[in-house]
C-alpha cells in the first residue's frame, strides 16, 4: 500500500480526500500545516503528495521535502483553486511534479489515483 500525504488547512477537503484516496487504497495521512507535514515526511517520506497552494508556506514546504534524503522521488501534486500560470509556474520551480484543480470530486480523484503503481515517481 502506498503512503500518500494530504497537506490542506481545510478540514472537509482532507476528510473527503482521504476517505476517497483510502478507497484507491492509500494509506492516507493528513496534515493542516506545513511544518506537520514536514514532521511526518521527516519520519517517513511518502511516495505521493498533494499540497495546497493556499497554504502558507506550501512552496517552501515543497523545496524542503527535495532536499531530504529520498525527497526527489515523492511525486508531488500542487493543488490550486484556479490553473494561473503565475501560480503553477512557482509550484513548478518548488519542485512539484503535477497539479490538481480544486474543487476536486471522487471522479478527479479516481481518474488520477486509480492506479497507484502509475502514480509513484
Amino acid at each position: 500500500m502506498q503512503r500518500l500525504i494530504l497537506v490542506d488547512k481545510s478540514v472537509i477537503i482532507r476528510k473527503v480526500a482521504k476517505r476517497i484516496l483510502s478507497d484507491l487504497g492509500y494509506l492516507v495521512s493528513e496534515a493542516d500545516d506545513a511544518e506537520a507535514a514536514m514532521a511526518i515526511c521527516k519520519g517517513r517520506l511518502p511516495a505521493i503528495m498533494i499540497v495546497d497552494a493556499s497554504l502558507p508556506g506550501a512552496t517552501d514546504l515543497i523545496a524542503d521535502i527535495r532536499k531530504i534524503p529520498g525527497g526527489d522521488d515523492v511525486k508531488i501534486y500542487y493543488c490550486l483553486v484556479e490553473g494561473k500560470l503565475k501560480h503553477m509556474m512557482q509550484g513548478k520551480r518548488a519542485g512539484a511534479d503535477d497539479f490538481l484543480l480544486k474543487p476536486f470530486d471522487r471522479d478527479i480523484l479516481t481518474k488520477v489515483f486509480s492506479n497507484p503503481s502509475k502514480t509513484a515517481a
